[in-house]
């Protein structure tokens, strides 16, 4: 008995000690992975073997999403994964999003796959317009889509209607113009050529870098009430809170930074934000559910905790990352610049075996020619010889019969005529004879003239002849020549070693003196993007005002009349935030409660 209890014993005790566990699903802008975890894990356990899987180290921009009942919630890294109201079913699905943004993505974007998820998760909120683009920025932010995506532009590669099963523009802006899909690519495609020489983290980061002047970019929307009742918009982003008019996400009204806030809190579905100056009174607004604040509370000690983070001395951790990303940075810089110019050796010695293939072909395009014009110059002198000997026989002829003629008329003459009328005939037949003899002679003496100029073409002839067979034996020549050297050239893109030894030759090592040449490259590229920034502007302009015609004016929706009429009177969206935090906060807050 006392055995049987013990060896039940052992065997729940060995039931207890194997874990149980449940299948998480977590979906991020471009795979999806499976994970088994345990019941007792907590949401840090499995955002911390998501970051692992995926190599990210800048876990404070991102979140595990998931949804309940129609709103958004984020998983509590302190909390239990299966504590969080999320659905019985298995696999249980996580989104792996950008939970925070960056005030300047390519200060604060450490690291490539940061940069990458960044870009994918704007992109799509672009295309599904959850982040408002005018169409002459649509059109840039495809060209630098398709770089990141197809790399440089090659007209060989890269033929018309290449584009047409991606997806580059919001369907808003297609729908706002009277343009075909071809016309869409050709302008996406004048702009992607442009962008030659950059890799794909670097066109990502021109991407984000564009996006984030957006007025929707980063922003979280609430529908509020503030005391009076009047339905408003609350936004949360990096720089601080703003207050909206419900018809207009672009422009806030009120924003309040977050260096101006000192503590935010909620009471059912009441929110209080106090300011950091304590001789102003709080204020406060209703939210429509109390999911949402929590959601609200959590987007606002977030956002300020980063807010603050970025004003103070980067961590030992971040410190170290940046350094690493900027070793990276330039070695794939250098990588780039020596792959460049391999590249552009290869294509050098294809173009010298290019030319040289083609001035073979037109030597023999001559050579051929030459022998055509031999073969003529051979029948042309063939033709003159024949046509001189019987020139020179109808000559002989005539001189004959000028002899027979001659004799007649002595022998008319030596004829005694007896009558008058035999006389005056006689007369008349040596007139005749004499006319007739005249014109042998004439006739005569013009065969023999040209029987003498047949004699000098056919010397001519000749003489031709003699020089193409020159000319043909100097362009033989020529031909060996530039077979031998063509072939020798040929060789040279594939030829490996010569190559090696140019890249041992190229190879750098991270010396100070490489750092320094390399920071004043840097500086650099800063003056020149100042100088592209400006061109670029001028692009987008010129295209804004090309397309403009093809407008169609009906089609306009609320935000785009917005739009326009911020762009003709100046604002963009940080200057717009600048004047409004220039009045004090309690005027602000007495402004948001009159509302």
């Amino acid at each position: 008995m006392a055995g049987a209890i013990a060896s039940r014993m052992s065997f729940s005790s060995l039931k207890r000690k194997q874990p149980k566990t449940f299948t998480v699903r977590i979906a991020t802008m471009d795979a999806e992975m499976e994970f088994s975890c345990e019941v007792k894990w907590k949401g840090k356990d499995l955002f911390d073997l998501v970051c692992r899987t995926l190599g990210l180290r800048e876990t404070w921009f991102f979140g595990l999403q998931y949804t309940i009942k129609d709103t958004v919630a984020w998983l509590k890294m302190d909390k239990k994964v299966l504590d969080h109201d999320v659905p019985t079913e298995e696999p249980k699905t996580f989104h792996f999003l950008a939970k925070f943004y960056p005030e300047n993505a390519e200060e604060e974007l450490v690291q490539e796959i940061t940069q990458h998820l960044f870009f994918l998760q704007v992109k799509k909120q672009i295309l599904d317009e959850k982040i408002f683009c005018p169409p002459e920025a649509s059109v840039l932010l495809a060209s630098y889509a398709v770089q990141a995506k197809y790399g440089d532009y090659d007209p060989n590669v890269h033929k018309r209607g290449f584009l047409a099963q991606e997806e580059l523009l919001p369907k808003r802006v297609i729908n706002l113009y009277q343009m075909t899909p071809e016309m869409w690519e050709e302008r996406i495609t004048a702009w992607y050529a442009e962008h030659r020489g950059r890799a794909r983290d670097e066109a990502e980061m021109e991407y984000l870098k564009i996006a984030q002047d957006l007025e929707m970019y980063g922003v979280n929307y609430f529908a509020i009430r503030n005391k009076k009742g009047t339905e408003l918009l609350l936004g949360v982003d990096a720089l601080g809170l703003h207050i909206y008019d419900p018809d207009n996400r672009l422009t806030p009204k009120i924003s309040f930074p977050w260096n101006e806030i000192r503590n935010i809190s909620y009471s059912d579905k009441e929110f209080t934000i106090k300011p950091l100056d304590k001789k102003i009174d709080v204020f406060k607004f209703n939210s429509s559910k109390l999911r949402v604040n929590k959601l609200i509370l959590q987007l606002c000690i977030g956002n300020h905790d980063l807010f603050m983070r970025r004003r103070k001395a980067d961590s030992l951790e971040v410190q170290q990352m940046k350094a690493q990303a900027r070793e990276e940075k330039a070695r794939k810089q250098m990588e780039r610049q020596r792959l460049a110019r391999e590249k552009q050796m290869r294509e050098e010695a294809e173009r010298t075996r290019d030319e040289l293939e083609r001035r073979l072909m037109q030597l023999k395009e001559e050579a051929t020619m030459a022998n055509e014009a031999l073969m003529r110059s051979e029948e042309t002198a063939d033709l003159l010889a024949e046509k001189a000997q019987i020139t020179e026989e109808e000559a002989k002829l005539l001189a004959q019969k000028a002899a027979e003629a001659e004799q007649e008329m002595q022998r008319i003459k030596a004829t005694a005529i007896r009558t008058e009328e035999e006389k005056r005939l006689m007369e008349q037949k040596v007139l005749e004879a004499e006319m007739l003899a005249l014109k042998m002679a004439e006739e005569s003496e013009r065969r023999a003239k040209e029987a003498d100029q047949l004699k000098q073409d056919l010397q001519e002839a000749r003489e031709s002849e003699r020089r193409a067979k020159q000319k043909l034996l100097e362009i033989t020549s020529k031909s060996s020549y530039t077979q031998s050297m063509n072939s020798s050239t040929t060789a040279l893109p594939t030829d490996l070693p010569s190559f090696n030894l140019i890249s041992e030759s190229l190879s750098f090592d991270f010396k100070d003196t490489d750092m320094k040449r390399l920071s004043m490259e840097i500086e650099k590229e800063k003056v020149e993007y100042m100088e592209k920034s400006k061109h670029l502007q001028e692009q987008l302009n010129e295209l804004k005002t090309e397309i403009e015609a093809l407008k169609l004016k009906e089609r306009e929706t609320a935000l785009d009349i917005l739009h326009n009429e911020n762009s003709s009177r100046g604002n963009s969206k940080h200057n717009t935030i600048k004047k409004l935090t220039l009045q004090s906060t309690k005027s602000r807050v007495a402004f948001f409660e009159e509302l």
